[in-house]
Formats: structure tokens, sequence, C-alpha cells
């Protein structure tokens, strides 16, 4: 358990990094599931509907990156191997 600031600034930079940490980990979040989704898909032969996906993929990626949330490098890192998969279906 961490310590409780003294300080109000402290305090603040607390309130800030915990607000910041929940809003980075629901953008992964979205990001794997957009993914899993993708997987699932790709794994079950269905390429119409991984292709569909593509577009959600590349969004989530971006608003990650945007926010740098992720690296933006990684971001065309996760959508260059994902439409390579799709298409190699």
């Amino acid at each position: 358990m961490s310590e409780i600031p003294n300080i109000a600034s402290a305090s603040k930079r607390l309130r800030q990094s915990e607000k910041r940490k929940g809003l980075n980990r629901s953008r992964k979040a979205a990001l794997k599931r957009v993914v899993k989704q993708i997987r699932l898909h790709i794994d079950a032969g269905e390429k119409s509907e991984a292709v569909s996906l593509l577009p959600q993929l590349a969004k989530a990626a971006d608003k990650a990156s945007k926010r740098n949330t992720i690296h933006k490098n990684r971001a065309s890192r996760i959508k260059s191997r994902w439409v390579k998969k799709v298409q190699a279906l």
C-alpha cells in the first residue's frame, strides 16, 4: 500500500496519476478486445468479419497512441501485423 501524501501538490499528483492509470488501462483494454475478436474470426476462417473489425482496431490503436498510452510505432506495428494476418486468409 502506498503512503498518503502530506503535501497538497503531492495529493493532486496522486489523484492525477490514478485517473490517468484508469484511462490508460481502459484504452489498452479496448485495443486488446478488438485484437481478440479479430483473432477469433481468423481462427474460425471468417475473413469478412475480420476485415470489418480492422477499422475498429485502427481507431483503438490510434486513440491509445494519441494519448501516449502506447508508443506511435507500437500502434503502427499492431495495425500492420493484423492487416497482414487478415489478408493472408
